[in-house]
Parts: C-alpha cells; structure tokens; sequence
C-alpha cells in the first residue's frame, strides 16, 4: 500500500512536470494570479475543501441544520459568543465578558460594535431569538446547552439552564452555536447573515460556496475580496488542483501527496487535533453483541501499522478517546493491544472456529462475517478499512467492507452494519464531556450502535453537575474506561491536521479545534 501511494505521488509529479495536467506552473500560477488581481482590482482566494458537503453532514453553512456549523464558522460566515485559543482555553469573542451568576444562571455582555451582514445591530434580543430558534430545532444543540430560558436587555443575554451546566460556555462555543441573524431568515440554499469577515453570496451545495468581503467587519480589515470554497473530495484531484493553480490552499490533502509540496512554492500549517479514526460497535447486530468478537476486533487492528504507513506517520495510535496531551486522555487509560494471536484464542475459547478450513470461522453455523460500514470524503478511512480487512482476515475475520458516501442513510438501519468507521474532534469544546453526550448515553443523538452502561450513565449524571475541572478529569478517564473495557468503541488514531497554501498566501493557520479555517486574518502575502 505504502509502495502504491508513492508511485501515486510520482505519478502526479510527473504528470506536472511534462504538462499532461491543465493548470500552469508555479510561476505562471503566481504571474496569473498577479495579472487577475490587476486586471479586476480585487484580491481573489480560492479554498478546496474534501469535507464540505452533504455526506459529512453540512449540505449549507446554516448553523441550525445538523453539522452545518462547522462550514459556517470555518468559512468566515459566523462566529461564536466565545471561542477557544491555542491551548483550547476559553476567551470571549462575540462576548465581552460573562458572570456565573449561580450554578443555573449565565450573565452575557455583548460586544458593542457587531453588525450581522445582513445590516442589523446584534445586541441581545439578537442572540436571544438566534439562541432560541436553535434549541428549537436543533436536538444536539438542545440537549447540550439545556436551556430554560432566555431574557435579552441592550447588549446582555441572562441564560437560565435547567440544571446545572458547568460547559455551558464549552457549547456556546460549539460551531452550532454561531450568532447569526434569524429575523433575516435562511434562504432557500442555506445562507445565513452572520457576523463573520465573510458574507455568503451564493452556494451549490457539495460544489461550491461564493463569500464577499464584510465591508462592515467589526474585528479587523478581511485580506480578501471575494473568496470561493471548492468542494474537491477525490484527493488526486485536490492534488491536481492546488498544483495547477486552480485553488490557493487546500485541506484534507492525502498524505501521499505531501512531498509534492514541501517546497518553497508552498506553505504548511499543521497541529496536533483530537480528532480521532474510530469504530462504533453495533450493539442491534447479534454478531456484535458477543463480547469475544468486540475483543477480538479491538486487538486485530494494527493502530500502529496504519499510522506508520498509510497515514505516513500523520498521526499516533489512539489508546483512548484523547490524545496523550490531554491530562484525562491517553495514557491515563488502558485498552487492547495489537495482538492477533490471542485475538485467535478469545475467538476459540467463545466457540468461533474455522471448520471447513476456509479461513473463516464459524458459529452454530454463522460465518464471522463483519459488515464495515465507512465513507470516502474523509481519505484515511478507506485506507483504514483496508487495514483492517488484512489483519482481522488473519485472525478468522471476513470483513466486508461499505465506503460509501450514503453512509448516513445506512448507519441509520441498525440491521444493514455491524461496525462503523468515522471520523470526529472528540474534544472539539475543550472539556471531556463532549464524546461521551454525543455518542454513548442512552440520550445521544449519535449513539450509532446503541450502546448502553448502566455505569457509563451514572457517571455522567455526576459529571454533569461537576465545576471542579480536576473532578472532571477523573470521571472523563473512568469513563473512557468503562467503554473501551466494553469494547463499544475502537479508537485507532489521532489526527495531525495540516491545511497547505501557496507561499503568496498568509493566515491560513491549523487550529487543535479544527473549528477556524478562514478568518480576519487570512491574506495575500506583502
């Protein structure tokens, strides 16, 4: 595989290099780009994106629809009341600052001089209506910021919780919660008036998104005029893309493709992420229902051989839901190794053996085949199931592996997988608390294979009601424990995020949270 993906790589360098790909070279690239803005007067930045469409979830950039969000707030469209800095630590943004008033009750001062760009003031009655509109709809959002009510006065918005809620700030914080103007309402493709450096103008959805500058930003000067964001899924051609000169920068490039660019001719930006490889057990599925084959499964995979190989060293193994940086991730807990032949030996012991001697074992009948359900827009996954087709052959396995863009669809009928293969920030709000609502209680909305722990739960009904961060820590390792110790989860690997620009551009900056792509302070290089 290894071998393969470098004559890829090859392969497109030679093709640049004799002039069978359309494009230019670098330096006509960069003397075009120079004649275009000369000629329009306008400062032009083109951004292909493998992650912008509907199989991920985000079909528009209205941040009240499912993962939408993410492409509202990466894009410069919207922002949050507060975001995260580099060390995940949170700061007011659209927020000036805010008071705990008690343990229900959040008081939030506004930012002064923020206009949405649909001309309209935001001030508290703003957030308010944007606040409630998005409980009403969202039911990820709702059951995450557990709102009671909501009162507005000037530039204040007092939030009351139902309960106890100390990430109340953590989920504002949450693409989902950018401030956008709801009174303007959402136009039939999806646009939303934000506050953000960039206006939507128009969008075709899982193709392209045209922004314009924010003439009236209130946090600084755009670098760029107009803006377009590509949706480019097929790697080589994202490759092709960013050489010929077709796009400015690029994320989610292969990592076959990296020596391509490193180089004086472009820029890397890259940062260590919590978002993680990882396989959900479907617990609907009665082949996975037996907890021999969930431990097999988890010490069949060779986490170490695919980041090594197929991710080019691009990431570490997971142990657990977070990555070893974190105080409450890593090493802080204990799951299965790479270890196939006593994967063989629980696979035995459980009654699982291969009696007709084609390598596949049995059951009262049943062959241990695995239905490995995953999709393509994400480059590492498909490599992932490929991985793990080799190694859980080895151990008896039959892995049929579904890369498909309609994965959502599917993974919606628990009887059409019996393991999932995704890609997510397990951490995106800075607070461990985050994976385990999403995807692991009987109350998430992403709890794709119906895992349920009595324990699991217990201990996030404590968790929830919990300010001390320390305390918060140790619940976070006890239950990661508890699902890896169930084999509910597989987590493989983290991610090393890196975003690639020509050299003429600035601002482009990797970010742990994978939330900011395009902001204020992207621009054309002096």
């Amino acid at each position: 595989m290894r071998k393969m993906k470098k004559i890829s790589a090859l392969f497109l360098a030679v093709c640049m290099g004799t002039g069978l790909l359309a494009g230019c070279s670098s330096g006509d690239t960069k003397k075009a780009d120079t004649e275009k803005t000369a000629e329009t007067g306008k400062k032009t930045f083109v951004f292909g994106d493998t992650t912008f469409n509907p199989e991920n979830e985000e079909p528009d950039v209205n941040p009240h629809n499912t993962y939408s969000g993410w492409a509202c707030i990466r894009y410069g469209i919207g922002e949050t009341l507060f975001k995260y800095s580099d060390n995940m630590e949170i700061q007011p943004w659209l927020a000036k600052s805010y008071e705990n008033v008690d343990e229900l009750t959040w008081k939030i001062t506004l930012q002064d001089n923020v206009k949405f760009t649909s001309g309209r003031a935001m001030d508290g009655q703003a957030v308010k209506e944007c606040l409630e509109d998005l409980v009403k709809v969202h039911e990820r959002a709702k059951g995450d910021l557990m709102i009671d009510t909501i009162t507005a006065e000037g530039q204040t918005v007092t939030i009351k919780t139902t309960e106890p809620k100390p990430t109340l700030l953590n989920y504002l914080s949450d693409p989902y919660g950018c401030i956008v103007d709801v009174a303007a309402g959402v136009t039939e493709d999806g646009i939303v008036a934000g506050t953000g450096p960039y206006k939507a103008e128009s969008l075709v959805s899982g193709e392209e998104l045209k922004l314009v500058k924010n003439e009236e930003y209130w946090n600084g000067e755009p670098g760029y005029d107009e803006i377009t964001v590509r949706t480019i899924s097929d790697g080589d051609t994202l490759t092709m893309a960013l050489q010929s000169g077709e796009i400015d920068a690029a994320y989610g490039m292969p990592y076959a493709s990296y020596p391509l660019f490193e180089n004086d001719e472009y820029t890397f930006s890259s940062c260590a992420t919590s978002r993680a490889f990882f396989a959900h057990m479907n617990f609907e599925s009665p082949i996975i229902q037996d907890a021999a084959v969930r431990k097999a499964i988890a010490m069949g995979i060779d986490k170490e051989g695919f980041v090594n190989t197929l991710l080019d060293g691009n990431g570490y193994p997971a142990v657990g839901t977070y990555p070893e940086n974190f105080s409450f991730g890593g090493d802080a807990v204990t799951t299965e190794s790479y270890n196939p032949e006593e994967a063989k030996k629980v696979l035995e012991e459980a009654g699982w053996v291969d009696l007709d001697g084609d390598g596949i074992r049995e059951k009262d009948g049943q062959a241990l085949k695995i239905r490995w359900l995953t999709y393509p827009s994400r480059q590492e996954l498909p490599l992932l199931a490929e991985a793990v087709q080799a190694t859980l052959k080895e151990i008896g396995m039959d892995v049929v592996i579904n890369s498909t863009a309609d994965h959502n669809s599917i993974r919606a009928d628990s009887s059409a997988w019996d393991v999932y293969a995704s890609a997510m920030v397990t951490a995106p709000t800075g607070d461990p608390e985050y994976f385990f609502t999403t995807h692991c209680l009987d109350s998430s909305a992403v709890n794709n294979g119906h895992y349920h722990s009595d324990k699991l739960e217990q201990l996030e009904a404590e968790m929830a009601k919990t300010f001390d961060t320390e305390r918060r820590g140790e619940l976070a390792v006890e239950m990661q424990q508890t699902i890896l110790d169930d084999n509910a989860f597989v987590f493989c690997s983290h991610l090393k995020m890196s975003m690639i620009s020509k050299a003429n551009v600035t601002g482009l900056t990797a970010h742990p949270c994978d939330f900011y792509e395009i902001t204020v302070d992207l621009a054309p290089a002096e």
